[in-house]
């Protein structure tokens, strides 16, 4: 498995599960029947740092939408590349450093790991493009 390949599939891994800290929360504070319900005002109001965590983890979808293709583009075409492992190495460590950043309210922090994950995608475009 490629530095490429284990990031990749860590970053994925690590998306799939960031949800569970605050629906947890959300047991917590609505209860069962609350959590299970349809969302309405009269509702709870969650944790602040889950309400952050949510915000945080659709970042982290919405950036993965972007880079999860042209990692897998990347692994074809480009497979020995030790530079795209590091760009997909430095993506997760963004993306999962701006997770718990934003959940505990930590704004300048917060932006600069999104920026990191953020610039490590377009760093990616930019080699399977050829540009770098």
């Amino acid at each position: 498995m490629t530095q490429l390949e284990f990031y990749f599939a860590l970053s994925a891994l690590w998306i799939a599960v960031a949800w569970m800290p605050y629906v947890l929360e959300r047991f917590v504070s609505r209860g069962i029947a609350g959590t299970l319900a349809n969302p309405s005002s009269n509702q709870a109001r969650q944790a602040e740092w889950a309400e952050r965590a949510k915000a945080a983890h659709r970042v982290g979808i919405e950036t993965f939408t972007a880079f999860g293709p042209l990692a897998v583009y990347a692994a074809i075409k480009m497979p020995e590349d030790s530079y795209v492992g590091i760009l997909a190495m430095s993506y997760f460590i963004g993306i999962f450093a701006h997770y718990i950043i934003y959940s505990l309210g930590i704004v300048v922090l917060r932006t600069v790991a999104f920026l990191l994950a953020s610039l490590s995608t377009f760093a990616l475009g930019l080699r399977v493009l050829g540009w770098i």
